[in-house]
């Protein structure tokens, strides 16, 4: 069975050369950091801020009891941080925001190399091209006056295969950094939310202007 799913990628790499082997292998690479992201915002509890929720709209309405009763209740990552401005909400906002960073550059760690994949994989497609194009036409002026078509027509083909692969492995993996930063921001919109509804609490005494602002937008 195995032997069956990797016969078409070996047939693909034989017939692409080296370019195409290097993208296979960055193809695999990048799936290993999708899924591994995929699996850390789960066990984070990105998007899960239920109990979170709660835990902010009970201190803002002045339920201290209520607000730490959910708080406990709470699986997001960002609970400890929460917690923190409970205990201290007389405005540490600074460190508060220094904390969320932290989760948050945890959280985007892998970004980086996604969007490197993105951005490099089709011009690495494009270079194989080039160097097939160079062959192609190598082949054709050996060739002299026994012209054969076909030996460029095949050489084109071969060629453009890089290219395609290069977009194959670009496009899902630039729709996986897009979806994976657009939960980040999500994220810092609900922790901003948070931070502040915990430092201007509706239900409790106001926080001296100058402590107020926890900028968590980086």
């Amino acid at each position: 069975m195995m032997d069956e799913w990797l016969a078409p990628l070996r047939q693909i790499a034989d017939i692409g050369g080296p370019v195409v082997m290097i993208l296979l292998a960055v193809a695999v690479l990048t799936l290993g950091v999708a899924l591994y992201k995929t699996w850390q915002f789960w066990m984070a509890g990105v998007g899960r801020h239920h109990a979170l929720r709660d835990a902010v709209a009970a201190w803002d309405s002045g339920d201290r009891t209520a607000a730490r009763a959910a708080l406990g209740r709470s699986t997001s990552y960002l609970a400890p941080v929460v917690d923190m401005a409970f205990g201290s909400p007389d405005g540490q906002a600074d460190r508060l925001q220094a904390e969320a960073e932290t989760c948050f550059a945890r959280l985007e760690r892998g970004f980086r190399l996604l969007d490197s994949v993105a951005q490099l994989a089709p011009l690495l497609g494009l270079f194989g091209t080039v160097l097939g194009m160079i062959e192609a036409f190598q082949a054709l002026q050996a060739a002299g006056a026994q012209v054969d078509p076909s030996i460029l027509a095949g050489g084109i083909w071969v060629a453009l295969l890089t290219t395609a692969v290069g977009l194959v492995v670009a496009m899902p993996t630039a729709l996986v950094l897009s979806w994976l930063e657009g939960r980040m921001e999500a994220e810092r919109v609900i922790a901003d939310k948070a931070f502040l509804t915990v430092l201007h609490p509706l239900g409790g005494p106001p926080v001296p202007a100058h402590q107020a602002t926890v900028p968590v937008h980086g």
